[in-house]
């Protein structure tokens, strides 16, 4: 989390973002599919609009035989009304299923896309130390490709039919309505079509006033999605270390943090309130109005009687059909805002891992065997340098201990070998198609079975019998007979449980490189030593390196390498 504020990109560029972001699905491996399903999609749009179009002209023939007192020609228009109906809940309930159909594929292709991204190379990682601006990224996966992908189909066909539906009805309004004239002082003035003309001022006007009061909700709704996001992530935060709140006595702390957080979430959204608040004054009032507005221009041909109640009838449905086209911007400009405030969180987070991307990356060369390290350079973010030129040579069988204060480069150096480091210089050569294994203070424990934490991240072995034995040498029996269960392991188990949990499972697997960062500091001496010694022995095959201050590691190691700060180091033979 970060108290910078994130800005988002220009209006200018929104169509560029959006292109950007969609552009990756429809030409996948997918695009043959999902261009049939769009095809499918736009060709019953296309079959709504040509419904309206018959129910528009069946407007003509109902009022008509109302109007005339036929009543077969009534009874023939109620059949037709009923075929006429049941056609068009047939294609608009289809034009709904394939528009989800889409939707649904394009979202599972998408998170897989942005995951893959997310996770590929330890972007993840490489964004935490170069962006601090942005937020949430599981939001941004979870939440905000879903909203792009729902708004972008709404919005792109609601504004398909929106044009059809005005090109179709445009025609039969101008021919409906006829041509008005009137007098200009002592000119006749004859407008064509006038009802056309007025259905393009009244849509022009209503979009320019909704355009200026409605404009401020765009950066609402990308700071509604922040602040909504920040305060999940603090709640997630207080249930994944609840145990170190608990004991810190910290509950009131946290939720006066929440409390901050959350009123940044309803400050926000008063905002959005009040914004919404005055766009629906006015939208409901252009609304309504555009009910009654066509009948009452159209009325004075009628009392004219030169249409029929028919001819009435159709032409303010015809300018119900034409507004609502030119109107699509005023009853979607909410929706437009929030479209636009997830293309931009979207595009921040496809820049972020970009940007992260173009980092330094320190790429092990092959060789034949073990580790070596030369003319490597270790820095912080901020360029202070932590070890300088460091050099070394490890063969399979060898060991190696990493002392010093805290703060002088041991966890960073193991960071650096692992490759995940952006701010290190340097040679680092290793064995090709071997396996590493790095352990933290803290383990990780992945969601599922103990038993697949035994050998994460390999696939699970099923020999009972090394399980229960490797189980008893570090004093885990009691955990047998839950091999099998799924449970939240980081909150069931105890540190000290977890390390010994993760020293097992570098028994278990082997690796060709261990890499222990203070893995034992939460187990007593004895444990430690009897899991050590354990480990030891695995590894006669392959390359540790443990990062300790406990004299009792000396023993399992053979060389100890002193970070001595200031880019100082020494290397001695234990």
């Amino acid at each position: 989390m970060t108290d910078h504020v994130e800005r988002a990109p220009t209006v200018r560029h929104l169509f560029r973002n959006f292109w950007r972001i969609a552009k990756p699905y429809w030409v996948s491996e997918d695009k043959y599919y999902a261009w049939g399903l769009l095809l499918v999609i736009i060709c019953l749009s296309l079959g709504v609009v040509f419904m309206n179009v018959q129910f528009n002209k069946w407007n003509n023939e109902f009022y008509n035989s109302l109007q005339d007192y036929n009543l077969p020609a009534f009874k023939a228009a109620l059949w037709k009304f009923g075929y006429l109906a049941a056609a068009y809940i047939v294609i608009a309930v289809h034009a709904i299923w394939f528009q989800q159909m889409l939707e649904i594929r394009w979202r599972k292709w998408a998170t897989a896309y942005f995951t893959q991204r997310w996770l590929r190379d330890n972007t993840f990682y490489r964004m935490q130390l170069t962006d601090k601006n942005t937020d949430n990224p599981d939001q941004r996966i979870a939440e905000d490709v879903d909203q792009f992908i729902s708004y972008s189909l709404s919005l792109s066909l609601g504004l398909l039919r929106a044009v059809v539906t005005l090109v179709s009805f445009v025609g039969i309004l101008w021919t409906l309505s006829g041509p008005l004239s009137f007098m200009l002082g002592n000119t006749q003035l004859t407008i064509p079509g006038y009802m056309v003309w007025v259905a393009l001022v009244y849509a022009a006007v209503g979009t320019g006033i909704t355009l200026w009061l409605g404009y401020p909700l765009v950066g609402l709704n990308f700071m509604q999605q922040r602040y909504e996001a920040d305060f999940r992530f603090g709640l997630i935060r207080v249930r994944e270390n609840a145990e170190s709140v608990a004991l810190y006595r910290g509950a009131q702390d946290e939720e006066l943090r929440l409390r901050q957080r959350f009123v940044q979430v309803v400050s926000n959204y008063w905002s959005l309130m009040r914004m919404n608040k005055r766009l629906t004054w006015f939208t409901s009032f252009w609304g309504q109005l555009a009910i009654i507005f066509p009948l009452i221009v159209a009325a004075p041909r009628f009392f004219a009687k030169e249409i029929p109640l028919g001819g009435l009838m159709q032409i303010n449905s015809a300018f119900g059909k034409v507004y609502d086209s030119l109107e699509f911007i005023i009853s979607s400009f909410s929706t437009l805002a929030k479209w636009k405030a997830v293309i931009d969180r979207l595009t921040t987070f496809e820049y972020s891992m970009a940007a992260a991307d173009q980092l330094p990356r320190l790429q092990p060369s092959a060789q034949a065997a073990g580790l070596s390290l030369e003319q490597l350079r270790v820095s912080k973010p901020d360029g202070e340098v932590l070890l300088d030129d460091l050099a070394l040579t490890m063969q399979p069988g060898d060991s190696l201990l990493i002392r010093g204060k805290s703060g002088a480069g041991k966890s960073t150096l193991l960071r650096a070998i692992a490759g995940i480091w952006p701010y290190a210089q340097g040679s680092i050569g290793l064995a090709s198609n071997t396996r590493a294994l790095f352990l933290s203070q803290k383990p990780y424990m992945p969601l599922g079975t103990l038993r697949a934490a035994l050998f994460y991240p390999q696939d699970v072995g099923h020999d009972e019998e090394q399980i229960r034995q490797l189980l008893a040498l570090a004093g885990l029996t009691h955990l047998l007979p839950r091999l099998d269960e799924t449970d939240a392991w980081s909150h069931v188990l105890s540190l000290g449980e977890q390390q010994r949990i993760a020293l097992l499972r570098a028994i278990l697997l082997k690796p060709d490189y261990l890499f222990l960062d203070e893995s034992t500091s939460a187990l007593d001496a004895d444990g430690e030593a009897r899991l050590y010694q354990a480990v030891r022995e695995a590894m006669r095959a392959g390359v540790m390196i443990s990062v300790g201050h406990r004299t009792g590691l000396v023993e399992y190691h053979q060389q100890a390498l002193d970070c001595l700060g200031q880019g100082c180091w020494s290397l001695q033979p234990l």
